[in-house]
């Protein structure tokens, strides 16, 4: 007869190894959940996906669950190690691998593909998957102008051309209504933002500014394969622009989430000006503070390049001396070599927050890409807003 409180403490002691300390689908620490089909070791978030999956994965909790003596041993010859070694062993480096504070979606997908789909294992797909191809196109629910409704739109990307399009029409005849080059283009996850469960934000420079494309596709594994196609042709760019950079250094590059996003209230620059209420996205790899009038703006009111202290950049916690239609009291003073910024949020959680994120832009040194980019920035540019 199994002994229950051995054969748990024997799996805690199992998952406390440096091979299974993490979550085997999203790196989590210290997950308490196990695939006892698949032998890995999975956290709380990822045990829901694997229930999802009952003719390919079983789940236990370690903690709560019984352990009979054969699932110990069947554990103790398998981990999360093994568990690459099949299920991961030729991930492509463009590939984006879901982290713990990552989206359902991507999270879902990433198991799907890696133990339904089996499609890192190794073996010839054919057809080849989708995100592979190096061409991919597909109808997909874009934000239209007019009331923010959303369209269904034709968007092809090409990876030979380094462009992705989209057409208002579903005859590509009559030409692209946007055509945009993938040098500049990221790709992040926004549920929350755009209100639906695969939402996703597409960026890009458009005449010195940047431009935001909103779309989602009803389905997960759609919106998951075009989002790793378009990482696809991003990395097949950096290959071409940085010859010598290797895949590992290149990866960082391919997307990035944003550092941080919400609502902040600022004022102009005599900060004599009324407050007005604007969404801001930080983005550490550019080194820009964007804002925009609304989170679902196509084009920002303005951008502020976020250099180093060392250049004369700095950030602090505020108390306005001069405030007028503010309805927030918590002040962040960003302080540039050509102005000082004043920006107000609502809670003092957020106002930590903001200072944080910014001062983490600031301790880190400026690459030589970065200088092109402030050259583009003079502190700020506008479009109708101080």
């Amino acid at each position: 007869m199994a002994n229950k409180d051995r054969n748990k403490t024997l799996l805690l002691e199992l998952g406390k190894l440096p091979e299974n300390n993490q979550c085997a689908d999203c790196s989590a620490p210290d997950p308490d959940w196990v695939s006892y089909k698949l032998g890995v070791f999975v956290c709380l978030n990822c045990s829901g996906v694997h229930r999802n999956l009952s003719n390919i994965s079983r789940v236990k909790s370690i903690r709560l669950d019984f352990w009979d003596d054969e699932l110990v041993k069947f554990m103790k010859t398998n981990g999360n190690a093994t568990g690459r070694a099949t299920y991961e062993k030729a991930v492509p480096a463009f590939y984006y691998r879901p982290q713990q504070e990552d989206c359902a979606v991507l999270r879902e997908q990433w198991i799907r593909a890696k133990y339904e789909r089996m499609e890192f294992t190794g073996e010839t797909k054919y057809p080849p998957l989708a995100y592979t191809t190096g061409f991919y196109e597909g109808m997909l629910w874009k934000k239209g102008k007019e009331k923010g409704q959303f369209q269904r739109r034709k968007f092809v990307l090409s990876e030979k051309e380094f462009t992705l399009a989209y057409f208002n029409k579903e005859d590509p005849s009559k030409g692209p209504k946007a055509l945009i080059s993938i040098k500049d283009v990221n790709v992040t996850f926004q549920p929350e933002k755009i209100g639906h469960a695969h939402g996703l934000q597409i960026t890009y420079q458009k005449d010195s500014h940047t431009r935001s494309i909103f779309v989602y596709h009803e389905s997960g594994e759609e919106i998951v394969n075009w989002f790793n196609a378009i990482r696809a042709a991003r990395f097949a760019y950096l290959k071409t622009a940085y010859p010598t950079g290797s895949d590992k250094e290149l990866r960082t590059r391919i997307t990035r989430n944003y550092l941080k996003e919400g609502y902040m209230e600022k004022t102009g620059p005599m900060q004599k000006e009324t407050f007005k209420k604007r969404w801001f996205i930080l983005d550490s790899q550019d080194r820009k503070l964007l804002y925009f009038k609304s989170q679902l703006d196509a084009e920002e009111l303005g951008v502020v390049f976020i250099g180093t202290d060392t250049n004369g950049y700095s950030v602090s916690e505020c108390i306005p001396k001069r405030t007028r239609g503010n309805r927030w009291r918590c002040g962040v003073t960003v302080d540039t070599p050509d102005r000082q910024f004043v920006f107000m949020c609502e809670q003092e959680r957020e106002q930590r927050e903001w200072v944080e994120a910014l001062r983490q832009v600031i301790s880190k040194p400026m690459q030589p890409q970065d200088y092109t980019s402030k050259s583009h920035v003079t502190s700020i540019h506008t479009t109708g807003d101080s």
